[in-house]
């Protein structure tokens, strides 16, 4: 998108933003909407109330890196992986606790969690090629091993699978089974992230070759999606599951998942133009909108029926690395790369 004409940023009149100074490695919205959190390279993970973003608490978390950061079950707090070994829950109010540790050699790479009735919930973190299932307390509940090590961790919807990716595929693993046995979805080749369509329709991997690759669970029928210049970081599948958002090339690419696609369809592009590179994707959580992050720090919302584009951040903080939307879609979280974290205000006044 081009800036001869100088856009208004909304971060200038709606967002509060900080230089946390070091690697935004990932940030999420409690489940109740009222915290974001962002994990850092330096082991710490940043609190900030919602509502009041004038407020940042620095809580120290790990001894090391932060790999990777989710939502705790719980209404309130997240749960945090790092390079130290320690998978580990930080609250709201910044209290830290420990829910497992695998060895002060081993990464948690990758947590996944879903939220059950009454404040319970599951847990899922990948340790090399072994995903850990526990509960919301920290009790393991089942141990799955892969044929390489766990590359991206998605529950579906409904919470009754976990779909990991890896070396040559995908596994599918149900929650509630008697016998452990997945159901391996296959494709040679470097996988190295997974989106479970919302309706449990579909999977799709990113993979190592700039391409996507997909199955339809009904009949196992192969999806591929090609023509990236670039490794695709982020896949976002809109609202509804008709549209795959995905970064990797200089626009927000979104392929159809209707009308018998995307096999056979062109992809949507938005918000392109500059040869920037897109990095990042994070569809809204209620309406057709996506918003993009661009290598150059640009942040962007578009319209997904009218292509319409709204300039969020300008393109001045380094590598966008990570975004989300809060619960209710009233606010958007932004890393990057070179420690630039902000939250925006995208709610009605």
């Amino acid at each position: 998108m081009s800036q001869s004409t100088q856009p208004a940023f909304l971060l200038e009149s709606r967002g509060a933003h900080r230089d946390l100074g070091a690697f935004v490695v990932a940030v999420r919205f409690s489940r109740d909407g009222k915290t974001v959190a962002f994990a850092l390279g330096d082991g710490s993970v940043h609190l900030v109330p919602a509502a009041d973003p004038a407020v940042w608490r620095a809580v120290p978390v790990h001894d090391g890196a932060a790999l990777a950061l989710a939502a705790d079950p719980g209404a309130d707090g997240f749960v945090s992986g790092g390079d130290d070994g320690l998978l580990r829950r930080v609250g709201a109010d910044g209290a830290v606790s420990n829910l497992a540790s695998f060895g002060t050699m081993k990464w948690v790479e990758q947590v996944a969690t879903h939220a059950l009735d009454k404040g319970k919930g599951l847990v899922a973190a990948s340790v090399g090629k072994v995903v850990h299932l526990l509960d919301a307390t920290g009790q393991k509940l089942k141990t799955w091993t892969h044929p390489s090590s766990v590359t991206g961790l998605a529950f579906d919807t409904k919470g009754k699978r976990v779909g990991a990716s890896h070396y040559n595929g995908v596994s599918l693993w149900f929650v509630a089974a008697k016998t452990d046995t997945p159901r391996v979805l296959e494709w040679k080749g470097s996988h190295t992230g997974i989106a479970i369509h919302p309706e449990g329709e579909a999977v799709v991997s990113a993979m190592q070759e700039n391409a996507l690759h997909g199955w339809r669970l009904s009949d196992g029928q192969h999806m591929r999606m090609s023509g990236y210049p670039s490794k695709s970081e982020a896949l976002s599948f809109s609202r509804n599951g008709r549209w795959l958002a995905s970064s990797g090339a200089d626009a927000m690419v979104l392929w159809p998942f209707f009308g018998g696609g995307p096999m056979g369809k062109a992809p949507m592009e938005l918000a392109g133009g500059d040869g920037v590179l897109c990095t990042q994707v994070a569809c809204h959580p209620k309406e057709d909108m996506v918003a993009g992050g661009f290598a150059d720090g640009l942040v962007v919302v578009a319209d997904i029926a009218s292509s319409r584009v709204l300039p969020v951040v300008p393109p001045e903080h380094g590598k966008v690395t990570t975004l989300a939307w809060s619960p209710d879609g009233g606010r958007l979280a932004v890393g990057s790369e070179s420690g630039f974290a902000a939250v925006i205000d995208f709610s009605s006044r």
